[in-house]
């Protein structure tokens, strides 16, 4: 298997450090609100490479964690007026709601902040007494200047960081670039008893800490969206090998950004969509396939229009699934002919097109056009007088490469289910719209609708609906 790694600036053939096994990292959410699109995507990608992995052969330690203690959970509590673990405890449970919903299995550990303050903490510890780290009232901060490599996977040089640092009044760092791997407490935050008094961990020491507790020392794959390359995962490099005194992580896999109709997203743009946002009018099946038919690293543009082209891609996997599915139960048990043979393993090509690809750097676009072109085969091939045993093998196969991707994964049953949920939430949209008088919305979902072939009735008894 290729990676790209962003240390390298390369795609490198992937070899693990004990063979068979693979420890993986990938940062995870900051709960203190619902999760948006832009995380959904790092999220995505590193579920497929560990489902991948696991596909191949490998056994997985996949860890993700949460960050529950944060400056912008704090605000948050403050608002609310409530506790920080009641806001983190909350949007944890929100998180694995979305998460499901996208299909993101479980990673091995989700380890909270909150419960590694021993090992943080004896990892400052650590820091300080090998003079990494130094403390002012409280206050450990990384001494950028005493890790050389310091710039290592960003590219970043530390003399022009350090010529366009800014040094404020009675700033009590030794430099700008430093940054904080313990906070001294304020009043009216969460704080922890240590060697420099209550506090709490700064933002990067906490994922080093984490890492080095469930993977150990040295990891095979770090993983996160591109926008974590600095400073965050610089600084896990910085903090990890200076306590360390040895490599953090081997391979360094970052996705690419997403922009909302070709502008970068932004609060203040208004074009800034969580994923439960999106859920009131898609399916987030639908997400998952939009993210896999780009390449991880390629910027991707979100839009209504290529959501719908995900769309009609994953129905038409739906339909030739539950068509195989049909053909099942038509189907007679009886001997395969000497051609069915041929073609069932035939099948195999199509596998190793599928391994072929995701092998070549995760490429998700190519998997799922290997997936297309067995369904083309399928349709053109089985129908009712074929043997049983050539659908259970086109079916087995199909089933396999979906599930490393998550997509076309649900039976009928599900499925149905899902579409009514989603046609009943844009009814309430739609008569929401009418009751505010925004009739061009109105309008606009029930034209959304009947391109589905979804006709809407209004009654006596309230808005009736039915296909086509």
């Amino acid at each position: 298997m290729q990676l790209y790694n962003t240390m390298t600036h390369r795609k490198e053939t992937f070899v693990p450090i004990e063979p068979g096994k693979v420890r993986m990292y990938s940062c995870g959410p900051t709960v203190y609100n619902y999760f948006h699109i832009g995380n959904a995507r790092p999220f995505i990608v590193f579920d497929v490479l560990r489902r991948f992995l696991e596909y191949i052969g490998y056994d997985v330690t996949f860890v993700q964690n949460f960050t529950d203690v944060d400056d912008k959970i704090i605000n948050r509590a403050h608002e609310e007026n409530c506790t920080a673990k009641e806001i983190a405890d909350k949007y944890i449970a929100e998180y694995f709601k979305d998460a499901d919903a996208l299909g993101i299995h479980r990673a091995s550990v989700h380890p909270r902040v909150s419960d590694t303050i021993p090992e943080i903490i004896d990892m400052v510890k650590t820091l300080v007494d090998k003079g990494f780290a130094y403390n002012v009232d409280g206050n450990v901060y990384y001494r950028v200047e005493k890790f050389p490599r310091y710039g290592c996977l960003s590219g970043q040089n530390i003399e022009d960081l350090e010529a366009g640092a800014r040094i404020d009044v009675n700033d009590e760092k030794e430099s700008p670039l430093d940054f904080a791997v313990w906070k001294k407490a304020k009043p009216g935050e969460p704080y922890w008893d240590s060697p420099w008094g209550k506090g709490r961990p700064g933002w990067h020491i906490e994922c080093s800490a984490m890492s080095r507790k469930f993977l150990g020392k040295t990891i095979d794959i770090h993983g996160g969206g591109q926008d974590l390359i600095f400073p965050h995962h610089e600084n896990e490099i910085a903090q990890s090998e200076g306590a360390n005194g040895c490599t953090f992580a081997h391979y360094w896999v970052h996705n690419g950004y997403i922009n909302i109709n070709n502008e970068k997203m932004s609060k203040s743009k208004g074009n800034f969509f969580t994923v439960r946002d999106i859920a009131k009018k898609y399916d987030l099946e639908v997400v998952r396939m939009f993210m896999l038919m780009a390449h991880y690293r390629s910027p991707v543009n979100f839009s209504d229009d290529l959501l719908n082209q995900a769309k009609n891609a994953l129905e038409r996997l739906y339909t030739a699934k539950f068509q195989m599915q049909y053909l099942l139960t038509r189907c007679e048990d009886k001997a395969q002919s000497e051609d069915e043979k041929a073609w069932c393993d035939h099948l195999s090509a199509y596998n190793q097109r599928f391994i072929d690809a995701m092998n070549d750097d995760l490429n998700t676009a190519d998997a799922i056009s290997a997936m297309f072109e067995l369904v083309r085969d399928a349709n053109s091939t089985l129908n009712e007088n074929s043997a049983k045993a050539s659908v259970e093998a086109a079916l087995k196969l199909f089933n396999q490469l979906s599930e490393v991707l998550g997509l076309a994964t649900k039976n009928k049953e599900e499925k149905e289910g899902s579409l009514e949920d989603e046609i009943e939430a844009l009814i309430a949209k739609r008569q929401a719209a009418r009751k505010a008088k925004d009739f061009a919305t109105a309008d606009a979902i029930r034209d959304d609708l009947a391109k589905r072939g979804i006709v809407l009735e209004d009654t006596r008894d309230g808005v009736k609906w039915h296909k086509a």
